[in-house]
């Protein structure tokens, strides 16, 4: 894993630009972002093509999650991208900048009840719960889906 430190000026395109380059480059693990001081500051963490010296990354291969995942945990996982793409709206980010497909399609198959269950997904921290985490979980207890076998839903 390695890290890459960006800040955006609001207006400057350039900036903007490059960003937008590198984390299309590369395999993002995490995306922390701040706004201080009138900039926007972005702590990337990602991993690095296999052998290569910190070069752009192969693109992660393509997950069709209709068939990887059960019907009714496909349908969940459609109205959490779905709020996904509305947060992205809202914040002007790309919507693999609030939650990546990989850890919506976990959200979705462990049925997350709680902050902390959300936490468990790989690469959700304290800010992304705090900032998205209402987001998520309201549409995840209004869901009408059986809990997984061993979820965190289900009975002891």
């Amino acid at each position: 894993m390695q890290v890459s430190l960006h800040t955006v000026a609001p207006g400057d395109s350039r900036a903007l630009d490059e960003l937008n380059r590198f984390l299309r480059g590369h395999r993002v693990l995490t995306l922390d972002r701040e706004f201080q001081a009138g900039v926007w500051s972005f702590c990337v963490t990602y991993q690095p093509a296999a052998g290569a010296g910190g070069g752009a990354a192969e693109p992660a291969p393509k997950v069709d999650y209709k068939e990887v995942l059960d019907a009714p945990t496909f349908a969940l996982f459609s109205k959490l991208r779905d709020v996904r793409k509305a947060l992205a709206e809202q914040e002007r980010l790309p919507a693999y900048a609030i939650f990546t497909n990989g850890q919506l399609a976990e959200i979705a198959k462990a049925r997350c009840a709680t902050p902390a269950d959300l936490g468990k997904i790989d690469g959700i921290g304290p800010a992304r719960l705090e900032k998205y985490g209402a987001a998520l979980l309201a549409v995840l207890t209004t869901a009408s889906l059986p809990s997984p076998p061993g979820g965190p839903n289900s009975p002891a």
